[in-house]
């Protein structure tokens, strides 16, 4: 009941036999409660996710994102490629982050765990495909992919995105999205593999860009290469423009699951 734009809490008597606010608070329910499916309380499940983010990640080392398929085989030369690369950068000094999963996020998380660099693994609650994989030091589970992908930005200093899915395509628009408007400094984004990429760019040359839809800048956002040497010189010339940047001295203990 409202007064002059005041809410008034106070109800007055409770009916004979009816149970307090407190009572009601204090009673344990043997069944889920039904709050914990409202709007209200996903915001605290919201909430946490990102305090557990940003805790469990404050003070990272440089690092590098790398995206792919989940769906990858470990024959594949695409995930030796990852395994190499996210070696190789593991040996300069830089964390690996993938989404914690098996194929390429699998890959760089092995790559990265073996030459003893942070493999930070961030994953996400899925019906199918989505477990974590063995080669990972740090962990985050999430069940909100929007939090997850701000885990995926905030803490690198560039993407490195192999053939993928759905789910790979949607984290590399949105990183060049994010650039392009500007909510992003400009870092280097790297597709591997000419045979997987060309036809995507040839499409937004000859369709986006010639309907005006992006500019020509846009286009050059990202570079597809087919050369593990090429990214690892690429990254490091924008990490010695940027300067060094910090040094924490990295140490995480996590729990196993945020809620």
């Amino acid at each position: 009941m409202t007064h002059n734009g005041r809410l008034n809490m106070s109800k007055g008597a409770l009916p004979r036999g009816a149970s307090t606010s407190d009572e009601v608070f204090l009673q344990r329910d043997f069944e889920e409660p039904q709050f914990l499916h409202t709007d209200a309380w996903r915001l605290f499940r919201i909430q946490s996710e990102f305090t557990a983010g940003f805790d469990a990640l404050a003070g990272l080392p440089r690092a590098v994102t790398i995206f792919g398929s989940a769906r990858t085989a470990a024959d594949d030369p695409d995930y030796r490629a990852a395994e190499d690369l996210a070696g190789r950068l593991g040996r300069l000094g830089y964390a690996i982050i993938t989404g914690g999963g098996p194929g390429i996020m699998e890959a760089a998380n092995k790559g990265a765990k073996e030459s003893g660099a942070v493999s930070v693994g961030l994953n996400i609650e899925l019906p199918f495909e989505q477990h974590l994989n063995p080669y990972v030091t740090v962990s985050l589970n999430f069940r909100y992919f929007f939090a997850r992908k701000t885990m995926f930005v905030k803490y690198a200093e560039a993407f490195v995105i192999f053939p993928g899915g759905f789910g790979t395509l949607d984290e590399m628009f949105e990183a060049l999205t994010l650039i392009q408007t500007g909510k992003l400094r400009h870092f280097p984004v790297m597709l591997y593999g000419h045979d997987y990429w060309d036809g995507l760019v040839t499409w937004l040359r000859e369709q986006t860009l010639a309907s005006r839809k992006v500019s020509a800048a846009d286009l050059d956002l990202f570079t597809v290469t087919d050369s593990i040497d090429e990214i690892v010189d690429h990254i490091e010339h924008a990490r010695r423009a940027a300067g060094e940047g910090w040094d924490f001295g990295y140490e995480a203990v996590l729990p196993e699951r945020v809620s």
